[in-house]
């Protein structure tokens, strides 16, 4: 075997992930290669898995450009911004989002150069095992063997199908082609209530569609502190998503250019509705699609995951797996630490990866992130706690921007202050959470976040303030 082919660790798949254990390792001094299959509409790569390509990343361009859209034609009007002719160019939206996607892939692409790590564009899969180590076939443009000593899994999820509507991408739609209508769909219907399911509900409605959601469960964002989920429901169905929860999806019927779902109602009666575009986000499940796991004999659960300990090892020595395709969030920046753990781990470091203080967020407008355990879980596990809320209404710089829903919610130990879970709904709740994500690490109390010192006017005094709470000495409310 040539020794170009022959690496000490390589990573199949190039999500944030897969990507981010190759570089750690490169840096480790490990030589690395990254295999990924995904490539863009002229068959170029495209590292970066669903995160870059039709996840985080593309929807974050769609739900800033539909906002600055609302925002032109709504709020602009409050703050003395006259707009006359309002129109929606739509090809150029979604181009904008192309271009972004195309400047994380090349991004990638580059910190693979400049750390070392040999890229392989194609599908990864294990050949076998030999004196070497694993054998793991590249097929794509180029076919290629490697080996290796070390193998980390990195191979993602796909979307959830509902059996008998399954995805065309045309009208009935996964992620990825709800972020590439090509028409604002008169009327758009979801099924599921969850983080894909409202920002993309969202996103679409901003822009002129009638957007309807149905949820299978009686309860909204149940994942979510219940308290900070009604809130964001009331806001969500003010500005007109129609969320109906309880339904039980019965027969869904695609037309020719249209598709018709019959469900039963929270209250059991038969409904029927018919949509210009139907988009389905009901979960994701572990791709391990032609992995050829088989041929060394790894270990599957019973619902598809990659079974792995706590330190991210598989049953078989050398070969690991992180993100989606194994057990825990599924989260593109939970992946991304594991990634870096697992490098460290194969360098014999101990890498570490806190799942209590990974952070959630949900990309709506007003944004929804925590970190921590809801007060539903603390009555559940019999935990005496303290609560303290402080709502944006009442902060200075929330009135300046013009958006004052929403609150911060702290959760903290009853005797000794720890803070145990924080909640936002609000404006960039998804950049307020950080503090709460450090300050838990570093065991904080309540009281330390409402004595350390906070800009004014910001957002983050809401997080102070709602510390003061906890001990019911907010100053502002």
């Amino acid at each position: 075997m040539s020794n170009e082919k022959q690496f000490d660790v390589v990573v199949i798949g190039g999500g944030p992930g897969g990507y981010i254990a190759a570089i750690r390792a490169a840096q480790l001094g490990f030589k690395t290669a990254c295999i990924d299959a995904w490539s863009n509409a002229a068959g170029k790569p495209a590292p970066g898995g669903t995160c870059t390509n039709v996840g985080c990343i593309p929807s974050k361009a769609l739900l800033q450009s539909s906002e600055h859209f609302e925002h032109a034609g709504h709020a602009f009007a409050d703050h003395g911004i006259k707009v006359g002719g309002l129109e929606l160019d739509l090809p150029t939206m979604l181009k904008r989002k192309d271009t972004i996607v195309k400047q994380n892939n090349d991004g990638i692409l580059f910190l693979f150069k400049k750390n070392k790590v040999s890229f392989f564009h194609g599908l990864g899969s294990f050949g076998g095992k030999d004196e070497n180590g694993y054998t793991v076939n590249v097929t794509g443009p180029t076919n290629d063997t490697l080996t290796a000593k070390n193998v980390v899994i990195a191979t993602g999820s796909n979307a959830r199908q509902l059996p008998g509507a399954e995805f065309d991408e045309k009208l009935i739609l996964s992620n990825e082609g709800a972020l590439a209508i090509d028409a604002v769909p008169s009327k758009l219907g979801v099924i599921g209530a969850g983080v894909i399911g409202l920002e993309m509900g969202s996103v679409w409605r901003r822009v002129g569609a009638d957007v309807t959601v149905l949820e299978g469960l009686p309860t909204f964002l149940g994942a979510v502190d219940e308290q900070i989920a009604k809130e964001a429901h009331k806001l969500f169905t003010k500005q007109g998503l129609r969320i109906n929860l309880g339904c039980k999806i019965g027969a869904i019927t695609k037309g020719e250019n249209n598709v018709t779902v019959n469900y039963a109602d929270a209250t059991g009666a038969e409904q029927t509705a018919t949509f210009d575009r139907l988009i389905i986000s009901i979960g994701r499940v572990p791709n391990t699609n032609g992995l050829n796991g088989e041929a060394v004999g790894l270990q599957l659960d019973e619902r598809g995951f990659v079974v792995v300990d706590d330190e991210c090892r598989t049953s078989l020595p050398g070969v690991w797996a992180v993100g989606d395709v194994v057990r825990g969030p599924m989260l593109a920046h939970k992946a991304e630490e594991e990634g870096v753990a697992v490098a460290e781990r194969i360098a014999g470091q101990h890498g570490h990866v806190n799942f209590n203080t990974i952070p959630w967020v949900i990309y709506t407008s007003p944004e929804i992130a925590w970190v921590g355990k809801t007060e539903q879980q603390l009555k559940a596990e019999g935990v005496a706690y303290k609560a303290g809320t402080f709502p944006f209404m009442a902060n200075g710089r929330a009135r300046a921007l013009g958006d004052t829903s929403g609150m911060v919610k702290f959760l903290a130990d009853a005797t000794t202050d720890e803070i145990l879970g924080v909640h936002i709904v609000g404006p960039v709740a998804s950049e307020l959470i950080s503090e709460a994500v450090v300050a838990m690490e570093f065991k904080a109390s309540s009281e330390d976040i409402a004595r350390i010192c906070h800009a004014h006017p910001s957002l983050s005094e809401a997080v102070k303030e709602a510390a003061l709470a906890v001990d019911k000495r907010s100053l502002n409310f």
